[in-house]
């Protein structure tokens, strides 16, 4: 998978200014937009370090079923006496005498849970279409991919990246929906904390700045192990809003 290269990132964010944005520089909304940028930067990338991990977890899950798996054909073998020339090497499951298993039949080499796989290529390709800005096909996605994968372990994250889509759009009615949906269903997932944060900014964004403190005011209690980033952004949120 093409990986999202930090030092692009960055220069997209600080790349220089042209002249009219120059004369402007002091301008606090500019800083601001700016600032939401280099953020917005920031968690994509997380998001695609997230997605790597899962399928690290996933392929190293593959080779611990195909070892499992050998190590029981080799041992039918030697019982079954399949090491004689040209004997038919029993299948697993295949002889009478055959031991059950805790974990139940060894599956087939290289035969990787069909939805499962299916599942992350669905949320992989969700994922590409939102980092090339193509926001309606991203929503489409990360939409189905939840639908069909309720319980997977990304389901919190697609759930997150769902209300990005209408973030960046500016759709913060349905955006506020899928955050609060992301909290709510997988308050305890990865990116729990990330739909909580940004439940509140969009709830600042559609002027209910006393629901948005209530929220921020819910972070760390739900939270304590957030990350210094994600506390650094409540207290500004809390700031821009005048939360007391």
């Amino acid at each position: 998978m093409k990986i999202f290269s930090p030092w692009f990132a960055l220069l997209v964010v600080f790349a220089l200014p042209t002249a009219a944005a120059a004369q402007r520089g002091g301008d606090s909304v500019y800083i601001e937009d700016r600032l939401n940028q280099l953020q917005q930067t920031l968690t994509m990338m997380t998001g695609q370090i997230e997605q790597l991990q899962h399928r690290n977890a996933t392929l190293m899950q593959q080779m611990e079923k195909m070892q499992a798996d050998y190590e029981y054909r080799i041992d039918q073998l030697e019982k079954g006496g399949g090491g004689k020339p040209g004997g038919a090497a029993p299948r697993p499951g295949g002889l009478a005498a055959a031991p059950a298993t805790p974990s139940g039949p060894a599956p087939t080499p290289g035969a990787a849970p069909g939805g499962a796989a299916a599942g992350d290529q669905l949320y992989d390709e969700a994922f590409k279409k939102l980092q090339e800005g193509d926001y309606a096909a991203a929503e489409r996605g990360f939409k189905t991919f939840v639908q069909r994968n309720p319980q997977n372990k990304l389901a919190g994250n697609a759930q997150y990246w769902l209300g990005e889509t209408y973030y960046a759009r500016r759709d913060y009615n349905n955006a506020l929906t899928a955050f609060a949906e992301g909290y709510k269903v997988y308050k305890t997932s990865p990116k729990g904390p990330d739909n909580l944060l940004k439940l509140g900014i969009t709830m600042s964004n559609l002027g209910r700045k006393s629901d948005a403190c209530a929220v921020f005011a819910r972070f760390n209690q739900d939270y304590p192990r957030a990350t210094d980033l994600q506390k650094r952004r409540i207290d500004q949120e809390r700031q821009k809003n005048s939360c007391g």
